[in-house]
């Protein structure tokens, strides 16, 4: 399984664009840049913003760096974005200042101008209509209301303790906040913030970077605000802010912030004018696609130390910047960069190279970083499951038919889906010829829902599946697909009505009016299928399968019996005490707790019959 974090270790070549943001923020010098990292969600900004960080700490010996890394979306609904990031540069700087020992005073005097416009911004006004005398809001105006109350006689002993907290943060907050400052206004602060960061960082001798990052997954107001933030900082010397975001959604952002306007140029240019520099994450081609699977299969790999991992990692790099020239990142190249490879791990390569084709091109995923990453990760949950059922699921065969799923016609692949379930030996055979004509070149004339690129390339990636036996395949995915063998021979409403159970068992008991319509034959087969599902489980207690084989049980007590016996047959250590109360008004129950009482059961499963039948004790 892989984290779905971002990382300072380049998988995607994205190095020589790191370095290149480096470069401009280090010739800038003293001179302010502002920097945009744009692209759509999970494409890789938050790496890039870590590769930045990276690149610049290589440069250090060339100038003094202080890095603020700030995330809006961290804080949204907890504190106000724009107040949050004033104060984390502001107290990065004292900390850095004090470290210093230099330009501390400016430091000190920038952080009380950040904390005056945040208190008057949390406090709703209270300090700045305290000062002229208007009626108190915010947390005087809680004070108020609370000595009111009391005046009524309507507050306790803890309400008083309450009153006389809030009026003395409320002396506090005058004492500290309007008295000594009685000129202080917003545009004052605002003027004096500006003056004392420029000449804080001018006396540190230091160029701060402000990294943020996720400003795209935070709500409209909170986007606003943090850019607003930005705002304040922009353009002064020795600053550079590096902004990773998707542009598209900033856009929306801006929209719903200008609500009623519609002049797009408006919309456009907001964004713009923060933004001196434009840099877009660069889209992932096949090879980018391929390499980065195979990384991770590295990265996976439990027979490679974390140097060999590094010592692949670089030399994938480096022949990813040479792919202009026409090099190949592959299985074979792979096996030339490592003398051992774990065969496991060149059988992913192998997968790396059949799927890396279809992950670029369709839609669905698009080259995306993050939607490889949960392909993959959907991809080890499933053979994961195969493995524990003793299924044994082929990897590639498993992978093609996810990827069918993930990026195919859904209607394509129901139809898929119920020509397995048909087939006696659960095989595709309908595919055959088409995997002929796709592999020869010939052109396929097909109907809907099969006409589309992304179904005729997905017949040319290995392997062929029109003679393979998909139905350990299907077990595995059975959340999504459930399997139901041609013995099954069930109608329409029967394959309904079992499809749904076995997604649902514990819901079952809500189609008891539909089973009692189904014909015996057809109760008997879906019995047979709970019962096979039932056989999975270790315990028994109260289990959601053998809520769905009561309630089939109750639609045609014949089942019953089969049910009983199918309890007695379960070893005596899965029987847990809670089962017997489930099973007490059954009419076949007695069977069943005969034969438990005879064999080696715990003895709380005995205590628990003797209760529901003391007289058959």
């Amino acid at each position: 399984m892989w984290s779905d974090n971002e990382t300072d270790r380049d998988f995607l070549n994205f190095t020589g664009v790191a370095d290149t943001v480096a470069e401009i923020i280090l010739q800038a010098g003293d001179r302010p840049v502002s920097i945009g990292v744009s692209g759509a969600w999970g494409t890789g900004k938050s790496s890039m913003i870590k590769l930045i960080r990276c690149a610049l700490d290589r440069r250090a010996s060339e100038c003094d760096f202080v890095f603020v890394e700030f995330n809006a979306w961290l804080y949204q609904g907890y504190d106000d974005a724009r107040a949050s990031l004033l104060e984390v540069i502001a107290t990065t700087l004292e900390r850095e200042a004090k470290r210093r020992q230099s330009g501390l005073d400016k430091v000190q005097e920038l952080l009380k101008r950040v904390n005056w416009l945040r208190v008057a911004k949390l406090t709703g006004g209270s300090v700045l209509a305290l000062a002229m005398g208007l009626p108190p809001v915010g947390l005087i105006g809680e004070a108020a209301r609370l000595g009111k109350a009391a005046m009524a006689g309507e507050v306790s002993s803890t309400d008083i303790a309450e009153i006389e907290s809030k009026i003395g943060e409320t002396a506090t907050l005058a004492t500290d906040l309007v008295k000594p400052r009685a000129d202080a206004s917003p545009p004052k602060e605002i003027n004096a913030i500006r003056t004392f960061f420029e000449e804080a960082l001018l006396e540190m001798g230091t160029k701060l970077v402000v990294l943020i990052d996720d400003l795209d997954r935070c709500l409209p107001p909170t986007t606003i605000a943090t850019l607003e933030a930005i705002r304040l900082f922009l353009f002064l010397n020795n600053t550079a802010f590096v902004i990773a975001a998707d542009d598209g959604m900033i856009k929306h952002a801006v929209r719903k912030h200008f609500e009623g306007i519609e002049d797009e140029n408006l919309v456009v240019s907001y964004f713009d004018k923060l933004i001196q520099i434009p840099i877009r994450v660069p889209p992932l081609g096949t090879q980018e696609v391929r390499a980065y699977m195979m990384l991770l299969f590295v990265e996976n790999s439990p027979s490679l130390g974390r140097a060999e991992k590094e010592a692949i990692r670089t030399k994938v790099c480096e022949q990813l910047q040479q792919t202009w020239r026409g090099v190949r990142v592959d299985r074979a190249f792979m096996q030339t960069v490592h003398a051992d490879l774990p065969a496991d791990l060149v059988a992913r390569f192998d997968t790396a190279d059949r799927l890396a084709p279809l992950m670029t091109s369709a839609s669905q995923i698009a080259g995306n970083p993050r939607l490889i990453k949960r392909f993959l990760n959907a991809l080890a949950i499933r053979m994961a499951i195969s493995r524990a059922h003793g299924v044994g699921v082929d990897e590639a065969v498993l992978a093609k038919l996810m990827l069918f799923e993930r990026c195919g016609d859904k209607d394509a692949f129901s139809a898929l889906i119920k020509a397995i379930n048909e087939d006696n030996e659960g095989k595709a055979r309908f595919l055959a010829e088409w995997e002929e004509q796709a592999l020869a070149g010939e052109s396929l004339k097909l109907d809907a829902p099969w006409d589309s690129p992304f179904f005729r390339e997905w017949l040319t990636v290995p392997p062929r599946l029109a003679d393979v036996d998909l139905r350990g395949a299907l077990y595995v995915s059975r959340e999504h697909a459930p399997l139901i063998t041609p013995e099954d021979r069930l109608s329409s409403e029967g394959a309904e009505l079992l499809a749904a159970i076995l997604e649902h068992p514990d819901m079952a008991r809500e189609l008891h009016e539909r089973l009692c319509r189904l014909p015996r034959p057809q109760i008997t087969i879906i019995m047979d299928r709970v019962l096979e599902r039932a056989g999975q489980e270790q315990e028994w207690g109260t289990p959601p399968i053998l809520d769905a084989a009561l309630a089939i049980a109750e639609a045609d007590p014949a089942q019953g019996k089969r049910l009983g016996g199918f309890l007695r047959e379960r070893p005596p250590t899965q029987i847990t005490a809670s089962i017997v109360p489930k099973l007490r008004d059954q009419p076949w129950a007695s069977d069943v707790f005969d034969g438990w009482r005879s064999s080696d059961v715990s003895s709380p499963v005995k205590r628990a019959i003797a209760q529901v039948r003391p007289t058959e004790v």
